[in-house]
């Protein structure tokens, strides 16, 4: 029986970090590639002499080449420049724009079939760059965003309520970064909505600290930016496409008319499955929600604008 295969295109803290979540859950045998050379291979190395005490048997390969890639069923493209202190995603821009450019129409040279998961920032116009570059339709170009916004979300509502992140759960809308919508109407503990179990002002609290979840990690870490929770959103999206799991995800995705956008990459719950993006689920908005969503919406068609000025 054929083994899955996923290859992340970019061998950073965020690429590393997800071929290590992929491999040692035994999920796919993973391909790590970088420009640089050397430092795929012995990142794929190391992880691959930790298999025998996480007790995993995925093969982990390092390369620079991407005809090693070939007959992925995800490709995953972290590759491009962090975030620095006092840069905005803005000014990443045209920089990782000409390197998705150039990494996706390399890497489904090799693998035309599979599925694009995008988390290079900013990354609404990253997807947009994608898509345009590979030609794929857009049930198989998906960024990850929502899953990690929600993630942190979920993380400050735990603490702020001392409950189990288990029991939180939370949906954060439209784009990745300052203008990003958290719905405190639809983010529970236990079911129970957030919006009975503490003050508007906490809620406000928790909704500003969220939307500014990245800078904060930046600014702490001083040089480089935050890994572990993006790698953990990327090996949720690959874990559910490749076991056809049907999570529902808050993902960005290319809206034709959805929540009244079109033609826009934007985050929104989706259903992901075998096939990608199965099915985009529309959630009904209050009015403030609505101008929020749409808010952020035109913040990020800003930002496609003055990519294909």
């Amino acid at each position: 029986m054929r083994r899955n295969k996923v290859s992340v295109i970019g061998a950073g803290n965020v690429g590393a970090t997800t071929a290590q979540r992929i491999a040692e859950a035994g999920l796919a045998d993973v391909v790590l590639v970088d420009i640089v050379e050397g430092l795929p291979q012995g990142k794929a190395l190391d992880l691959a002499e930790a298999a025998p005490v996480m007790g995993h048997d995925s093969t982990l390969t390092g390369t620079n080449d991407y005809a090693d890639t070939a007959g992925s069923d995800i490709i995953v493209v972290t590759s491009g420049l962090a975030r620095q202190p006092g840069m905005s995603r803005d000014d990443l821009l045209a920089r990782n724009a000409g390197i998705v450019r150039s990494v996706v129409q390399a890497a489904v040279q090799h693998s035309p079939d599979c599925i694009l998961v995008i988390v290079t920032n900013p990354l609404d116009a990253m997807c947009h760059v994608a898509i345009d570059a590979s030609g794929f339709p857009r049930e198989r170009v998906i960024g990850m965003a929502g899953v990690l916004d929600s993630a942190r979300f979920r993380t400050f509502i735990a603490m702020e309520l001392g409950v189990s992140v288990e029991d939180t759960h939370a949906f954060v809308l439209g784009g990745h970064g300052d203008t990003m919508v958290p719905l405190p109407r639809y983010s529970t503990v236990a079911g129970i909505p957030i919006t009975e179990l503490m003050t508007p002002e906490r809620v406000q609290a928790l909704v500003d600290r969220t939307a500014s979840g990245g800078a904060e990690i930046v600014a702490l870490l001083k040089a480089g930016s935050a890994y572990y929770a993006p790698a953990a959103s990327t090996y949720e999206m690959v874990d559910s496409i490749l076991r056809d799991r049907k999570r529902v995800l808050a993902c960005a995705v290319l809206l034709q008319g959805e929540y009244g956008v079109d033609g826009l990459f934007v985050g929104v719950p989706v259903v992901l499955g075998r096939g990608g993006m199965e099915r985009i689920i529309e959630i009904a908005l209050t009015p403030e929600e609505s101008a929020a969503f749409q808010r952020s919406s035109a913040a990020v068609r800003e930002l496609v604008e003055k990519l294909r000025a």
